[in-house]
């Protein structure tokens, strides 16, 4: 249980944007909530930056305007932020504080919870095991998402990386389907019209009834950026770990959330060091991705996926940088892809779960899977040495069997990973779709792949690449209905 301890001050010294001085405190703690009060009743949230000498520094969460500082309350309420977590929370739209943007009354709490939190103890972790279905073929069947895994999407500007997100959010389950699942979606500086989308995404297939959408506006205080990403993952705290229930915490986009603490860092007079992010960033964002996980001996799981832009497509800015060596793997959005009309144009190449071995297979979900897997990672790299020949010495001048992976990368690329986002394949349909792409080669070019698995499903087809397309269409193999 938490309790306020509340101290009134009365008047402010300075204002500077959304940062409040105020002097003549002896007992401020960092981190503390804050209430400012105007004569007229009106209440807007703070939080204590910084105190020396008698003097806090509150970071507004909203804006300043028509503050008169002499005339000002000043509540000091002895706690951190905390949210409210439960059960009536799924099926909400909440801004980035947890309070309702969907028009309805505020949900009631079966308790509140510092929205700090901590990261899970490494002695008290369990092993990441089971995986969870996307719906997302480039995912599910070649970098499976595992329980308990920080699993990225990195993205250049432009990039659907939030349609992307909004379809992952409608289509993904847990793996065997019977589990309580459920979605908590965190957006962070988004257009309007995106977060409508959002939520038309999540209220159009029903998939909000297991989700809960919290939407943080381009044009919200930066300082509430920073606190919806661990609003959500209190949430989704208590429904792991109090209810069991497993989690999939999708939070875009961290590069917003990366400004905002580059923003309010460069507010409070702290010294910058590279692309003038503050020297702690790195802590900063384990301390979000490290609240993901399993504990032993305890029902639940909670596995994240950060999507993340790359300013100009770089890679070594440094929250795509650091958040590689937070995260176990990445999942790359190419623009050449997505310039050809793939959707999404995820490149498989440079993508990796690196859990995925631990959630996958006969038991979870077939013995094919590493193989197939494996076999589709090999003939596409084939392809792209093709395609850079054929640039060369131009495609009529390639030998046979460059030509073939020539039709094989096409077919790959759209059929495969090429996918309606309407559409969400399961971990089945999307492993028969990758067989129906690995017959356009012949058997001696199937190396990867265990004897028994070629003779229970692979079948050349005549026709050529035509033929895979037709059948890649339904998922299912010509022939069945």
């Amino acid at each position: 249980m938490i309790t306020d301890l509340v101290r009134e001050y009365h008047g402010a010294q300075h204002l500077a944007g959304p940062i409040l001085i105020v002097e003549g405190i002896d007992d401020a703690r960092s981190m503390e909530m804050v209430e400012i009060v105007s004569p007229g009743g009106d209440v807007r949230l703070g939080q204590v930056q910084e105190t020396a000498e008698g003097r806090a520094v509150v970071q507004l969460f909203s804006g300043s305007d028509g503050l008169h500082l002499p005339d000002l309350t000043i509540r000091l309420r002895g706690r951190p932020f905390a949210t409210p977590v439960g059960r009536e929370m799924l099926g909400r739209v909440l801004d980035g504080l947890a309070r309702p943007r969907d028009g309805l009354p505020a949900p009631v709490p079966e308790t509140r919870v510092e929205a700090g939190g901590t990261a899970i103890n490494p002695a008290a972790r369990a092993y990441p095991r089971q995986h969870i279905e996307t719906g997302i073929s480039a995912i599910d069947g070649m970098n499976t998402l595992v329980r308990g895994q920080k699993l990225p999407i990195f993205s250049g500007n432009g990039l659907p990386h939030d349609e992307l997100a909004a379809q992952v959010a409608t289509h993904a389950r847990a793996g065997a389907g019977e589990e309580d699942f459920a979605i908590v979606l965190a957006a962070m500086g988004v257009s309007h019209d995106t977060a409508e989308r959002f939520r038309d995404a999540l209220e159009g297939s029903g998939a909000l009834e297991q989700s809960t959408l919290f939407l943080n506006l381009a044009d919200d205080p930066p300082i509430e950026r920073l606190i919806t990403p661990r609003a959500a993952l209190s949430l989704a705290e208590f429904l792991a770990f109090v209810h069991g229930m497993h989690l999939l915490v999708i939070l875009t986009d961290m590069t917003n959330y990366g400004e905002a603490l580059r923003e309010v860092a460069n507010r409070r007079g702290e010294i910058p060091t590279r692309k003038g992010f503050p020297g702690y960033l790195y802590s900063d964002l384990a301390s979000l991705y490290e609240r993901c996980g399993r504990i032993a001996g305890r029902e639940g799981s909670i596995t994240i996926m950060p999507m993340l832009t790359m300013p100009s497509d770089d890679i070594t800015h440094p929250i795509p940088d650091l958040t590689g060596y937070i995260t176990e793997g990445q999942i790359v959005l190419d623009r050449d892809l997505d310039r050809r009309g793939v959707d999404p144009p995820i490149n498989v190449l440079p993508s990796l779960s690196r859990l995925m071995k631990d959630g996958i297979g006969e038991d979870e979900t077939r013995a094919d899977h590493q193989d197939v897997a494996n076999q589709l990672y090999a003939a596409y790299s084939e392809v792209t040495s093709a395609r850079s020949l054929a640039q060369i010495i131009g495609e009529d001048d390639l030998p046979g069997r460059q030509k073939r992976y020539l039709r094989f990368g096409e077919a790959f690329e759209q059929r495969f990973l090429n996918q309606p986002r309407g559409e969400g394949r399961t971990m089945t349909e999307t492993l028969d779709l990758a067989w129906r792409m690995l017959d356009l080669l012949p058997r001696e070019e199937l190396t990867r792949i265990d004897d028994r698995h070629l003779d229970a499903h692979h079948r050349p087809q005549a026709g050529g690449a035509e033929a895979i397309g037709r059948s890649a269409d339904t998922g299912r193999p010509d022939g069945e209905e």
